[in-house]
This record gives C-alpha cells, sequence and structure tokens, in this order.
C-alpha cells in the first residue's frame, strides 16, 4: 500500500469520509497522525536549519562514548 498525506478544510471532512468509505478496507485504510507529528516535524526542521546554517554542534566518538557511559551506570542495579 502506498500512503498521502492530505490537509483540508474542516467544512469538507464529511464530503471526503463520504468517498472514501466507498472503496473495502482491501483497498483503503486510513491511518490518523500521530498527535506529536507537527510539533516533531518543526523540531527536525529547527535541526536542519541549524545544520544547514553552520550552528549545528557536534560531539566526538569520544565525547559521545563519555555521555553513554555516564548514561547506562545511571540506569544500572
Amino acid at each position: 500500500m502506498e500512503t498521502i498525506r492530505l490537509e483540508f478544510q474542516p467544512n469538507i471532512k464529511a464530503k471526503i469520509l463520504e468517498l472514501l468509505s466507498s472503496f473495502s478496507s482491501d483497498e483503503l485504510k486510513i491511518v490518523s497522525e500521530r498527535p506529536t507529528f507537527e510539533d516533531e516535524k518543526r523540531m527536525l526542521q529547527s535541526r536542519i536549519d541549524k545544520i544547514n546554517d553552520g550552528t549545528a554542534v557536534y560531539s566526538t566518538f569520544e565525547e559521545l562514548d563519555v555521555l553513554l557511559e555516564k548514561t547506562i551506570s545511571k540506569y544500572e542495579d
């Protein structure tokens, strides 16, 4: 199956659902978006913007290793 995202005015929702209901469940499945989709989209766009404008902060493998060790030790035992 393929997935598309639709954006529409609330006043045409009933018409869209009426049209979609003419398809069988084998042909069409309505999947709701996660409630956090727009927040996640904004956060990811912000990170992309920082990468593109050169203001992103990167970590070395050594710094990442130290961070991971601290996190793991915090939850051990």
